[in-house]
């Protein structure tokens, strides 16, 4: 608790095989649960004042904390199913009645409306996005506050949503097609 590495390390080397051993079951994926169970001890070493012996074991607490993180394993693996959904069914519809470059095009105004940001909220969108992070895993990565984090969130979400709506995205295909 008083932040000692080696005590991280002799944490990891006494229950870093039941931690992945857990994630492994959890998950059926060897890798995802390498990642989950170095994100366990990335929380548990962040959040080691949380740590009450007289509440429990160590290795009780750890599993407490694999068990959340294999439930943001399994919520993103299904938000990426979900979105591999959508992609497929919109591809399957544009194909018909869309030219290729269209594809790349909304790739181009996606990156130029987020770039028109502010920062804080660019960087949420971004690592939520293109990282596939949960906002709870943004606020570790980021250092800031969850609210703060669904904050930046909401207010990038709705800024892109005026912004598409607005015909914003209209001028700039004017732009690229010239």
């Amino acid at each position: 608790m008083a932040g000692d590495e080696d005590c991280l390390a002799a944490a990891y080397s006494r229950w870093g095989a039941l931690v992945n051993t857990v994630a492994r079951r959890s998950l059926g994926d060897a890798r995802e649960a390498e990642d989950v169970t170095q994100q366990v001890f990335i929380a548990a070493w962040r959040g080691r004042d949380g740590f009450c012996p007289s509440r429990g074991t160590l290795a009780g607490w750890l599993v407490g904390i694999t068990r959340r993180k294999v439930a943001d394993a399994l919520s993103a693996r299904t938000r990426r199913a979900a979105l591999v959904d959508a992609a497929g069914s919109a591809l399957a519809v544009r194909a018909e009645t869309a030219s290729p470059l269209d594809g790349v095009l909304d790739q181009v105004l996606v990156e130029h409306e987020l770039s028109r940001l502010p920062e804080p909220q660019r960087q949420v969108l971004r690592l939520a996005f293109y990282d596939d992070l949960t906002q709870p895993q943004i606020a570790v990565v980021t250092g800031w506050p969850l609210g703060t984090v669904k904050s930046h969130a909401r207010r990038g979400l709705l800024r892109l949503r005026r912004a598409f709506e607005s015909g914003g995205e209209v001028g700039a295909v004017r732009c690229l097609r010239a």
